[in-house]
């Protein structure tokens, strides 16, 4: 679990709120048609944009950037470099069988163990991380929609509020309701975007360039191994992807 997206998303809706309740309580910040305008509109409109399994898959994607998956890269390092030893040692069927942290890692093992040389085993992985790039995009360009489109929709709902207001200003009563459509719609279209969507995006950005370094490493431990590196240089190869402090402790140990 992401604590820091947790804490952000809660801590930025709780100062929002807190101050639309000093201000006077929630009951004036909330519109039924500003509502269906903004999140009911920009809905549907992101809907437009993605085929339905997108759309739907999306919603899951986004739940990565509270509960991502955990893969250390130390962890991978120190694996690698004990795999190494043993396929020296004992030759690539030795790799039958052993423990590794994730799929992909598996996959790629697997493949040196069915005697796949370099080149084919470095061709196949890297088309797994280009097709994993593919899914993550698909799954953030739905998220853009939504960051795009719902300010979009705020500003089509204040226009429509302004219409409303301008066609009825004989009547004082209908002008309060038209002005709380034409300025809540765009707020509620920024806080769609800026508050909701955007933070999202930027975590699973940051995770999909985590994972595509992740997977590298495991391509070039991997391939180091198909050439019979020894165990050192591979983990030198390797600790180069990783932090000052993170080298320090793997070189210590």
């Amino acid at each position: 679990m992401d604590i820091a997206s947790i804490v952000g998303l809660i801590g930025s809706i709780g100062v929002i709120i807190g101050a639309m309740i000093s201000g006077g309580g929630l009951a004036p910040f909330v519109d039924v048609p500003s509502i269906l305008i903004v999140f009911g509109g920009t809905a549907f409109t992101v809907l437009y944009n993605a085929p339905m399994s997108v759309f739907l898959g999306h919603f899951g994607a986004m739940g990565k950037a509270f509960m991502p998956p955990i893969k250390k890269q130390d962890e991978l390092i120190e694996r690698m470099v004990e795999l190494s030893g043993i396929a020296r040692k004992d030759g690539m069927m030795a790799l039958e069988g052993q423990e590794v942290p994730d799929k992909f890692f598996q996959k790629g093992l697997q493949m040196l163990v069915d005697g796949a040389d370099e080149a084919k085993l470095v061709s196949q992985l890297n088309k797994e991380i280009k097709s994993m790039q593919k899914r993550h995009e698909t799954n953030q360009n739905c998220v853009k929609a939504w960051i795009d489109l719902a300010p979009a929709m705020g500003m089509i709902g204040t226009l429509i509020g302004l219409v409303l207001m301008l066609g009825n200003m004989a009547d004082p009563k209908a002008i309060g309701p038209a002005m709380a459509v034409a300025l809540l719609t765009t707020l509620y279209g920024a806080f769609i975007a800026n508050i909701l969507f955007m933070p999202i995006l930027s975590k699973l950005e940051g995770y999909t360039e985590y994972e595509v370094v992740y997977r590298e490493m495991v391509v070039t431990g991997l391939s180091n191994i198909a050439r019979g590196e020894s165990p050192r240089n591979i983990q030198d190869q390797m600790v180069a992807n990783l932090a000052p402090k993170m080298q320090e402790k793997l070189e210590a140990a």
